[in-house]
């Protein structure tokens, strides 16, 4: 189901507003870094994937986050350190990974193969 643009405006502006009462609110960070990164502003939804990561340092959801972010500020080398951060966490959905297109910039990485393949069920 697709947002119409007027509905995600709203919607940014209504948690924007949220984060200027309450800056450390996670659940807002999270879902504006989304907001945000769905509208085209990628540096906007990079910066709130920092911002959570500082707050959250354990999470490995914020650690990927951050990474899909980076890949799509083309900062490669950024985002495989982020995701292997996710992974050394926790994060496990291989499967995901392996196709969000978030991540397509490091399709073709060494690196990224080799994490999908450490974290794929050995048949």
């Amino acid at each position: 189901m697709s947002r119409e643009p007027r509905d995600a405006a709203f919607e940014v502006g209504f948690f924007e507003t949220v984060l200027r009462h309450d800056s450390q609110c996670t659940e807002v960070i999270e879902i504006l870094g989304g907001l945000y990164t769905k509208l085209g502003r990628v540096a906007d939804g990079l910066r709130m994937d920092r911002k959570l990561v500082r707050l959250q340092p354990e999470n490995p959801t914020a650690h990927y986050n951050l990474a899909c972010s980076l890949a799509l500020s083309r900062r490669n080398a950024d985002a495989l350190r982020s995701l292997r951060n996710a992974v050394g966490l926790g994060y496990r959905d291989f499967e995901w990974m392996s196709h969000d297109p978030d991540l397509h910039g490091l399709k073709h990485s060494p690196a990224f193969c080799a994490l999908v393949a450490q974290l794929k069920p050995q048949r």
